[in-house]
């Protein structure tokens, strides 16, 4: 069975580690957040100017002056600081983040990512996106796994405008965990339930495949 949304979070999640200062992108990743391990320091970063980002509020803790990027409303942890976007991206291109997490429309084979706009459709702007890209080493990109019509997100090559090229080598979908490497997608754990023909059957890039793929825990 296709992993839900909270689920994507929860096997993100797992590749935290403590002291990590980690960047979560506008969506799903936000949903991380409330998955952070028990005892686990880490500091979330916001790239519109907060350091320490708690998990979202309950209906008594909401302060609509508490937002992330995506204008959700946020809690703030013991500790966090608000600064201004341009502190915030200043640490974000200057190599200080440990991990981003990010959405994609597409992701291929060499590591490319296309997460900001399909030609005409309306769009806001690119965002922080290429920021992050450009400057964080450890990236994982969590999104489904194919489309609503079906079309694979894991291609050959992306087909839409790039956010960034060879920065992705992890990515956790709604069917399996893959990394990329030497030009290929490799399966490394399958959703629980989820066959590896199918994820096969849903990978328009090449995928290599080992004789055992174990199911994600959570």
């Amino acid at each position: 069975m296709a992993l839900t949304r909270e689920q994507l979070a929860m096997r993100v999640a797992r590749e935290l580690k403590d002291g990590y200062y980690v960047n979560l992108g506008i969506g799903i990743p936000t949903l991380v957040a409330n998955y952070v391990p028990e005892g686990m320091a880490v500091m979330l970063q916001s790239e519109n100017g907060l350091l320490g980002m708690g998990p979202f509020p309950t209906e008594a803790e909401v302060d609509a002056d508490m937002i992330n990027a995506g204008k959700q409303t946020v809690t703030a942890i013991t500790g966090a600081s608000i600064f201004s976007s341009a502190e915030s991206f200043a640490m974000i291109r200057g190599g200080h983040v440990d991990l981003t997490v990010l959405g994609a429309f597409e992701v291929d084979v060499q590591g490319n990512i296309a997460s900001w706009m399909i030609p005409g459709k309306l769009i806001k702007g690119m965002g922080g996106a290429m920021d992050l890209v450009a400057g964080a080493d450890n990236i994982i990109v969590t999104m489904t796994h194919a489309s609503k019509n079906g079309d694979s997100k894991l291609l050959p090559q992306c087909s839409l405008p790039l956010t960034g090229a060879g920065c992705i080598k992890k990515v956790v979908t709604d069917l399996a965990y893959v990394e990329i490497a030497d030009g290929s997608f490799h399966l490394k754990e399958r959703a629980p339930g989820v066959s590896v023909d199918e994820i096969v059957a849903k990978t328009a890039g090449a995928m290599e495949v080992p004789e055992v793929v174990p199911e994600m825990t959570f």
